[in-house]
């Protein structure tokens, strides 16, 4: 057998809207969520990012110099339906059908990611978000649109980023008005559901309007190490991994709850409502399983006791891992964990799957060379690079691509510019637009060296 990476293997990077773009009142864009939610008064806000509304002929040039054949992009619904439920905004749409076609005309296929934690702000004000049905229609109805206008040219597709943490948190739903007299619980995973409903009906509409694209389902995978090696201990590390990573990645497989969750939630009176017909939708299941992977999480001895969610109590019991080293915000660096969630997602759906994210964050500004010596960054994607071929030669995992987060800086997702993820150093501050100039690091000529090398040359 040839060790080598398939010759169709896709090399790229990731990226929000909101974390991107700027332009925060161009181009007929209507007001969203992340134009009103306030950020911490240290960081920065949303309404510039990294300019790339106005720039992203640069960033493409950037992208193509660095090897990548593939771009995932999430698509700002406020751009396209400014409130949600109102007339399509055309200029919103030629915007990203030219950024399209500018990626493709640099050999570049592009990803499109539907809801990035992001929606019209009429939609939260109103109608609390997913937790309206109202809203997960309007969803169905952008989610057509976008098919429409841009199915065509791109053949992947994906609806939520990172769906699994819809059953953590209300934030990413934009549903975090809990009625009256609702348990907080219940609330949570009804939204959950919620959520799932829209997105198999993003596939069905994919499925009838463009049946050669395809569709994946995506999660924030992170695995559990038990601390201890007592049994008590390993089951609950199991559970956690199943409640946290496999419910949604075996609803995407599987178009049903597995038993393990109906159960979970019966046995607490947290099973969602399911409408006339919910079943039938979520049997709309998907090509193929996506997912982000940073990090590796252990967890000390706990059980899921029935007042609280999951989430919480896997929160209370995570603790440093003495044998793996640590960025600046302790997310520590697994790239064997990587390997491991390789083999753990195939071989639970018996479907490829794709890397949508990795990478490490770390605070860096320009040094007295005007570059970025990121070394650490180097070797934290050549680990996880080879991490990923062993699992593909050595376990058969039929893995599709390496794409990364954030390849050009970006503000990370609390809206914090220090914490920088790219190849390319992006030159502004939280507080400092700078210039916004794009200017390599050194990791820009090593991704360009096992990009271009189709993951042969790591050195």
């Amino acid at each position: 057998m040839e060790r080598k990476f398939p010759k169709d293997f896709y090399w790229g990077g990731s990226v929000s809207s909101f974390q991107t773009e700027g332009a925060r009142d161009e181009g007929g864009k209507g007001l969203c969520i992340y134009d009103v939610r306030p950020t911490n008064p240290e960081f920065t806000d949303w309404s510039v990012a990294i300019d790339a509304y106005h720039r992203y002929d640069e960033d493409i040039a950037l992208m193509k110099e660095m090897g990548f054949n593939f771009y995932r992009f999430s698509i700002c619904w406020s751009r396209i339906i400014p409130n949600g439920d109102d007339a399509v905004n055309e200029e919103g749409v030629k915007f990203y059908s030219d950024l399209i076609d500018k990626l493709i005309a640099a050999g570049i296929e592009p990803m499109i990611t539907l809801v990035h934690f992001d929606m019209p702000y009429k939609l939260v004000k109103e109608h609390n978000g997913f937790a309206s049905r109202f809203v997960v229609d309007c969803f169905e109805r952008y989610a057509r649109v976008c098919i429409e206008r841009f199915g065509d040219r791109v053949k992947h597709w994906m609806s939520f980023n990172e769906q699994n943490l819809h059953g953590m948190m209300l934030r990413v739903s934009n549903a975090e008005k809990v009625p009256e007299g609702i348990n907080p619980a219940k609330h949570l995973y009804q939204v959950n559901h919620n959520v799932f409903i829209a997105h198999a009906k993003a596939v069905r509409a994919l499925r009838e309007m463009q049946p050669d694209a395809k569709f994946c389902g995506m999660n924030a995978v992170t695995n559990f190490y038990p601390a201890t090696n007592t049994p008590k201990n390993n089951l609950f590390a199991w559970q956690a991994y199943q409640y946290m990573n496999g419910f949604h990645a075996d609803v995407f497989t599987y178009g049903k709850y597995p038993d393990y969750m109906v159960a979970y939630l019966e046995n607490r009176g947290w099973m969602p409502i399911f409408e006339d017909e919910d079943e039938e939708l979520l049997k709309y299941t998907v090509d193929y399983i996506a997912f982000s992977y940073y990090r590796s999480n252990t967890l000390t001895e706990g059980e899921f006791d029935y007042k609280r969610p999951y989430h919480e109590i896997v929160g209370e019991h995570t603790i440093k891992n003495p044998n793996l080293e640590a960025n600046e915000w302790n997310w520590e660096i697994d790239a064997v964990g990587f390997r491991w969630t390789l083999n753990e997602l195939a071989n639970r759906s018996h479907l490829p799957v794709f890397v949508l994210e990795n990478g490490i964050g770390w605070r860096e500004d320009l040094d007295e060379n005007g570059t970025v010596e990121d070394d650490y960054r180097i070797a934290y994607h050549r680990d996880h690079i080879r991490e990923m071929k062993n699992a593909m030669i050595e376990e058969g995992v039929d893995c599709m691509g390496y794409v990364t987060w954030g390849p050009i800086d970006i503000p990370a997702s609390m809206c914090d510019m220090s914490k920088r993820y790219g190849f390319v150093f992006v030159n502004r501050t939280n507080k400092d637009l700078r210039d916004l100039a794009r200017i390599p690091k050194k990791s820009f000529k090593w991704v360009k060296k096992a990009f271009e090398s189709n993951g042969e040359d790591l050195a």
